[in-house]
């Protein structure tokens, strides 16, 4: 074992958590006021249901890629600059997620320019 002892690291809010339970002491997050509220939640509303979308967008996909190779057997005949077709189904659905996620955070970033409040 090394003379040393080792140093711990954790995030800020692990070691407030960590502080809480110590103590015992009741804490409950700070309160918004109920304009800022009101306007939080309408956007998690909002993004909520822009959310489901991306979520139905991947589970298609996900789901959906394993039925069109059950349903279509005859893509592993079909090459493409000799690879049998079927075998973009290994390497299609990460660049489809990665276009889903990212059009997910414009969508979610949209919402929140819309809602901006008036100074």
């Amino acid at each position: 074992m090394s003379p040393h002892r080792r140093q711990v690291v954790t995030s800020p809010q692990t070691r407030l958590a960590h502080a809480r339970r110590r103590h015992r002491t009741s804490w409950r997050p700070p309160a918004l006021d109920p304009a800022d509220a009101r306007r939080a939640l309408g956007l998690y509303k909002a993004q909520r249901v822009r959310a489901a979308t991306a979520v139905a967008a991947l589970i298609t996909l996900i789901v959906g890629l394993p039925v069109v190779l059950r349903l279509y057997p005859a893509l592993d005949d079909v090459r493409l600059l000799g690879i049998p077709v079927s075998w973009l189904a290994l390497l299609l659905p990460y660049p489809a997620m990665v276009a889903i996620s990212w059009w997910q955070l414009r969508r979610a970033e949209r919402v929140e320019d819309q809602r901006e409040p008036d100074p």
